[in-house]
């Protein structure tokens, strides 16, 4: 196994919680669309969240290989909860990477979730198309002042603190983006309704709009001009653990389905028996397994210091459809039951369909993946 000890205790560790915390409460967050906070309270005692924030800024240290492992048992658990730890993965990121001193001392209220974070890109014209943005902030005296909306902002609804990307420079293109630390319950801010999704229902989604927020001189994160490229700069990372999650949606499935087939009975014999359902069950594993040891080796060029952006693209695309189309195998093996509200696998077929857009549409990925080869070859 080449997985460390440190990674399999790791591993265990957040394997059990999600059989003993997450799995059970499933099925209620789902039909209620409630934010699981006492769930969080949890998962920040036991240091899941930030797990590359290094142990002088209060994270564990952990590599992204770590995170991707951490991910993937979360998600086998709950999706709308693993969706939890990736934000929160992308947010410490920019913050060690890029916050300031004082910046950083926002890290321990972050991580113990005690303040809530939004990470707010998306705009109507702006979702693969980053470029697009149209929520600005002008200089005014030694601060700012944002003007514009956001839309499907993950946390949107519960949030305390938004990163918000905002045009600086109108003429510099992507180099006249920067991001801002946003009080979001400042004047100026407003929160537009919960959406209602068809998965990952306990994620809050919703828009954030913004009328002369004003913003002192400590809110830019990084460098002025710098924002697009600092966003894009944690996307490898992101897709990992997007790719991640949706390992853990297919094990959950292979799991549910595997254990129904060997109890459900039809013609006097389960149906584990029957060739149809085997060749479900091994094309449900084989993918599986190909798609963790993809998402596996794109995070350990990311450790490794290796440009990793094609195989992180081929992580997220590959998991992404396999979630979807083996959810489905885990259905058809339920059959009219794996149909049905209350059945695992009806809502994991829901929860997969997301993997497939955000961190960017997987025809995006193909695209990335395209040009990576062109520019640079076909050779590993």
């Amino acid at each position: 196994m080449y997985l460390s000890d440190t990674q399999l205790q790791v591993r265990d560790m957040a394997r059990a919680f999600a059989d003993e915390v997450i799995r059970p409460a499933a099925e209620a967050l789902d039909r209620d669309e409630r934010f699981p906070a006492e769930i969080y309270d949890e998962m920040a005692k036991l240091g899941l969240f930030g797990i590359g924030v290094p142990e002088g800024m209060g994270g564990p240290g952990f590599d992204t290989l770590t995170y991707a492992v951490v991910m993937e048992e979360l998600s086998r658990g709950y999706a709308s909860v693993a969706d939890q730890c990736g934000l929160l993965e992308l947010i410490s990121t920019l913050l060690v990477r890029h916050g300031t001193e004082a910046q950083r001392k926002l890290l321990p209220g972050i991580l113990s979730m005690q303040q809530k974070v939004a990470y707010c890109i998306t705009e109507p014209e702006a979702g693969t198309d980053v470029s697009g943005i149209r929520t600005t902030a002008e200089r005014d005296g030694d601060g700012w002042v944002l003007n514009g909306g956001k839309i499907w902002i993950h946390n949107a609804p519960v949030a305390d603190l938004g990163f918000v990307l905002a045009r600086t420079d109108k003429e510099a293109g992507n180099r006249g983006m920067s991001i801002f630390i946003v009080d979001l319950h400042a004047a100026g801010v407003e929160r537009g309704p919960k959406e209602h999704k068809m998965g990952q229902r306990a994620s809050q989604v919703g828009a954030l709009n913004f009328t002369d927020v004003r913003l002192g001189a400590d809110a830019m994160l990084g460098e002025a001009g710098r924002g697009f490229h600092m966003m894009m700069s944690v996307l490898d990372k992101g897709r990992v653990g997007i790719a991640a999650l949706a390992v853990g949606i297919g094990q959950a499935g292979l799991e549910a389905a595997l254990d129904y087939a060997g109890t459900r009975k039809q013609f006097g014999k389960e149906i584990a028996e029957f060739q149809g359902v085997q060749w479900l069950l091994a094309d449900m594993a084989k993918d599986i397994e190909a798609a963790r040891l993809l998402v596996h080796s794109a995070a350990s060029k990311i450790d490794h210091g290796q440009d990793a952006t094609k195989a992180c693209s081929m992580a997220k695309c590959f998991a992404g459809d396999m979630a979807v189309a083996r959810t489905a195998d885990a259905v058809q093996v339920f059959g009219g039951s794996g149909y049905i509200r209350g059945f695992e696998v009806e809502r994991l077929y829901r929860d997969a369909k997301i993997t497939q857009i955000y961190e960017g549409t997987n025809q995006i990925q193909r695209m990335i993946i395209a040009r990576e080869l062109l520019k640079k070859g076909a050779q590993a």
